[in-house]
C-alpha cells in the first residue's frame, strides 16, 4: 500500500553460525598446509614411533579400537536402554553430535586428501583431521554434561584415543588436534540447539549431575 513503510524482516540467528563454521573450515584447510606445521607434525611422529615396539602396543590398539562406529553405537544403545529417560535423551544427544562431526570430518578428509603417517595416501580416507579423535571428543563432551563428575575421565580418555593414533602410526598431531576441536565444536552447537528447541531431547544440567 502507498505510503506503508516497507517491511523489514528480523536477521536470521542461523546464518552468522553457518558462516562461521564456514570460514573455521577454510582456516582449518589453510592451515592443514602450512610447511611449518607438516615439519612440526613430523618431528612429533619420529619422536613417538621411537617408543614402538614396547608394553603399550596392546593398550593402544585397544583404546584404538574403542572409537570403531559398532562399538561406539553399541554402547549409545546400551545407555538407551538401561540409562532410563535421561539414557535416552544422552544417546539421542550423542547421535545428533556425531552427525555433523563426521560429515565435517570426512568433508576435510575428501578434501584435504593428507597422506597418513604410515603412508596410507586413500582419496576417501585421508589423515585430516582425526575421525576416531574427533568423535570420541564429542561423546565426551555428550558424557560429561550427562556425568558431570566423570567429565575429567571423560576427556582424559578421549585424549588417550589421540595419542593411540598417533602412536599406532595412523595420525598426525595436527589431525587430533583439529578432530579434538571439531568434535567439541559440533557437540557444543547441538547442545545450543537443543537448548533453544521447544522439546529438548535431554534434561537441563542441574538434572543431569550425578548425585
Amino acid at each position: 500500500m502507498a505510503g506503508c513503510p516497507p517491511r523489514s524482516w528480523p536477521p536470521s540467528r542461523g546464518r552468522p553460525m553457518v558462516d562461521l563454521g564456514r570460514q573455521g573450515a577454510r582456516i582449518l584447510l589453510a592451515l592443514s598446509l602450512l610447511g611449518p606445521l607438516q615439519s612440526f607434525d613430523w618431528k612429533i611422529q619420529r619422536a613417538i614411533e621411537t617408543l614402538s615396539p614396547s608394553p603399550l602396543d596392546r593398550p593402544m590398539h585397544f583404546v584404538s579400537d574403542v572409537g570403531r562406529p559398532q562399538l561406539v553405537f553399541g554402547i549409545l544403545l546400551a545407555i538407551a536402554a538401561f540409562g532410563g529417560p535421561e539414557g535416552a535423551a544422552t544417546a539421542r544427544f550423542a547421535i545428533l553430535a556425531l552427525i555433523p562431526t563426521n560429515l565435517a570430518v570426512e568433508g576435510l578428509k575428501r578434501a584435504t586428501r593428507r597422506v597418513r603417517p604410515d603412508g596410507e595416501s586413500s582419496p576417501g580416507n585421508g589423515s585430516f583431521p582425526s575421525s576416531h579423535v574427533a568423535n570420541a571428543f564429542a561423546l565426551a563432551w555428550v558424557f560429561s554434561r550427562r556425568w558431570r563428575r566423570g567429565s575429567i575421565v571423560f576427556f582424559a580418555f578421549a585424549a588417550l584415543v589421540g595419542f593411540s593414533r598417533m602412536y599406532l602410526n595412523r595420525h598426525f598431531l595436527s589431525d587430533v588436534l583439529f578432530g579434538a576441536m571439531i568434535g567439541v565444536g559440533c557437540a557444543w552447537a547441538v547442545e545450543r540447539f537443543l537448548a533453544r528447541s521447544p522439546r529438548p531431547l535431554s534434561a537441563s544440567p542441574e538434572e543431569t549431575v550425578t548425585r
